[in-house]
Formats: C-alpha cells, structure tokens, sequence
C-alpha cells in the first residue's frame, strides 16, 4: 500500500462525513500552484506558456494559506511550475502541516538537495518526485539529458533523511510495457513509498502534440503493464486500487473536476487541474457557478481522451466509500488484465465543440498585472510627494 494508513483513515473519515451530510460535489486534493514558472521545457506539458509577467507571480504564503483554509480539502498538493522555486514554500508547507492535513510537494528534484534542509520530516508531509520512466524515458520526455540521475540521487538524499518519498509518472503512447514494469521494479529497490501513474493529458500548447494517448490506447497500456506486476499487487501505488481498475478499463467513471479543485496565480482554475476555461475570484463562486455538466468525457472535445487521476480519482474513491467490495477485490485478487472485454466507454456523439481562451485568460490577466503595476506607482508618487 502506497498511502499512509493515517492517510487512508482522515481521508475515508472526510469522504464519509461529506456523504453522511448529502454533499454531492466536495473537494478532495486541493492542486495549489503557486507559481507558473518551471526550470525545465517538457515537450508534452502546456503549463509554462506565458508571458514573463505571469510567470514572474508568485501566490503569497497569506493567501495560500487562505485558499486551503477556503477549500477544506484534506490533501494539499503543491505543484505548478516547479514549487521548489517559490522561496516561501517551506512556509506554506509549514501552514499545510500546522493545519493537519496532507501536504504533497510535487517537484523535479533538480532543487531538492539544494532546499532539502528548509523542511523537516513529518507523518503529514510527503516529497513527490517526477521520473516518468527509467534514465533514458524520463530524460526524453523532460528534454534534457541528466535528469534522471540528479532527480535519483535527490530521492536517495530524501530518504536518507527520513523524508516521505514518492513518485510520480506520466506515460504517453510511445510507452512500453515491459519497461515501465522493469522501471517499477527499480524505484521499489530504491525504497520509493508510493507510485502515481497518469497517461498524459493532451494539453492544447504543448510543444509535442504527437504522442499523448488516446482512452483506448490507455486502458491496452495499463492492463499490459499490471499483467507484469500481479495485476498490480507488485508495486506500491499512491491511488486507489478502483482508479488502477479504472486505468486497466474495468471501470466506467465520469471524471469528477470539482474533487481536485486548483488555485493558481490566476485564482480558482475552472473547471479543473487540466483545463483552464476561466477563473473565479474564491472557491464558493468555482462550486457554486461553474456548468460542471458542460464538461467532462461525453460532454466536451477537450476532455474525449483524459484517464487522469486528477479527473478520476475522486470518483474512484467515491465508488470505494459507496461499493468497498468493490475495492476490496481489485486489492485481494489484483486489477484484472486478461484479454477479456473493456467496460463500456461513454460516447461522444453529444459532445461539444472545443473552445480556445487561454490567450484571452493571459491577455486579461496582463491587463489585470498592468493596472495593479500602474497603481503601485501612483501610489509611491504621491506617498513621496508627501
């Protein structure tokens, strides 16, 4: 098991209270990104496009704070951008854990060593390292040789240090089976504490566009590399065992955006981690206004393909909360991975048309950066004039 059972326990408590109380949508991991900025290009992510206004922006350790005082997600994950470039993370990290719930920094490692010694080991804090495959994919899908080895060395550093450390891995169709299971193998001697899996997101400007997977490209690649793990039961996963099923196309799920809710420079990201459609100043307008119908798979072109656990895995945790039979099998006998029939995809005959608004989201947020700029001098004028 690839999640604390300390984790496990606050999480099913939360999960179970939300029901108990009738909610029907409810946060599970707030995705807090409180930065843009990156020091590597991946080909296959469309999160750095911006102007150097926007990634020079930094979200405040005070409205961090607020926005997961705000949301009352029980797991905080820290990503962006590279959060190590944040010179107040260790503070919002520290408020994470003050807080009491999970906080998860996700990072390629390059700046672990060197900022290792600002934080400090804790059953609420966990490191969770990029490496989508072994030295020769990782490098490959990062676009920069040595990559690998630094993000390892960093990982053993962790460890060494009693640090919680996991990894996390984005495969796309180029990916091959026996590999990644041989890679799985190789983190589990390293002694990693968890795996997160993902097939890539088709982010609408990332640089390759060519090899991002398709659903059914993604349940045939999941179910080949379980096949090599014991259907899964190998390795320690940080997900549950119904969102592993899902992967291997057992399962019929429609994603649930509002569980892994994102705040980023911009404000709350609508409608998901994924896809930023528009933004909203706090966390009740993001619940309360979004059209959530008018996305997910089945609904909307840009979401036909995703599989990803920031869509997925609050449903397959739903699912488990509603149906722990269900989960309890998949964990006893393993994600099934024989060659028998995928559970039925949704269709998108219904679907509409994709919608493109990033450049008039920049546009607005550089008007927004412009205006707060020219107060700020004005401002300082007249203060010296005084």
């Amino acid at each position: 098991m690839g999640i604390p059972f300390r984790q496990i326990v606050r999480v099913g408590a939360y999960v179970v209270r939300q029901h108990l109380a009738g909610r029907k949508r409810y946060p599970l991991v707030l995705m807090l990104e409180p930065l843009f900025r990156c020091n590597l290009a991946c080909a296959g992510c469309g999160k750095i496009d911006y102007p150097d206004a926007i990634l020079n922006k930094r979200i405040s350790v005070e409205d961090a704070l607020a926005s997961v005082d705000e949301c009352g997600a029980p797991v905080v994950v820290m990503a962006g951008g590279e959060p190590l470039l944040h010179k107040d993370l260790p503070k919002i990290v520290q408020g994470v854990i003050a807080r009491k719930k999970f906080a998860i920094v996700c990072t390629n490692a390059l700046l672990l060593e060197k900022k290792i010694d600002q934080y400090k080991p804790s059953p609420y804090f966990t490191w969770s390292i990029h490496l989508d495959g072994d030295q020769e994919m990782h490098d490959r899908s990062v676009c920069e040789p040595g990559v690998y080895d630094r993000a390892v060395k960093a990982l053993k550093t962790a460890k060494a240090k009693g640090f919680r450390a996991t990894i996390n891995c984005t495969f796309f169709n180029d990916a091959d089976p026996e590999r990644i299971a041989a890679f799985f193998d190789t983190v589990t001697e390293l002694g990693v504490d968890g795996i997160t899996v993902s097939p890539g997101y088709a982010y609408e400007r990332a640089p390759d566009q060519k090899h991002f997977l398709n659903r059914s490209a993604t349940k045939e690649l999941f179910r080949a590399v379980f096949r090599r793990g014991d259907g899964a039961r190998k390795w320690a996963f940080s997900q549950s065992s119904l969102f592993l099923d899902f992967l291997a196309g057992n399962q019929s799920y429609h994603c649930t955006p509002w569980g892994n809710p994102t705040r980023t420079v911009f404000g709350w990201q609508r409608p998901c981690y994924l896809l930023g459609e528009g933004y909203t100043k706090t966390f009740k307008e993001l619940m309360e206004e979004t059209d959530w119908d008018a996305y997910g798979v089945g609904n909307y072109e840009k979401c036909a393909d995703c599989m990803v656990h920031s869509g997925f895995e609050a449903t397959a945790v739903s699912d488990t909360v509603a149906k722990p039979w269900k989960a309890a099998r998949v964990a006893l006998f393993g994600v099934k991975t024989d060659e028998g029939p995928l559970a039925p995809d949704i269709p998108l005959g219904s679907q509409r048309e994709a919608q493109y608004v990033f450049d008039k989201n920049v546009a607005q947020k550089l008007s927004e950066i412009r205006r707060s700029e020219a107060e700020e001098k004005t401002r300082k004028k007249a203060a010296t004039a005084l």
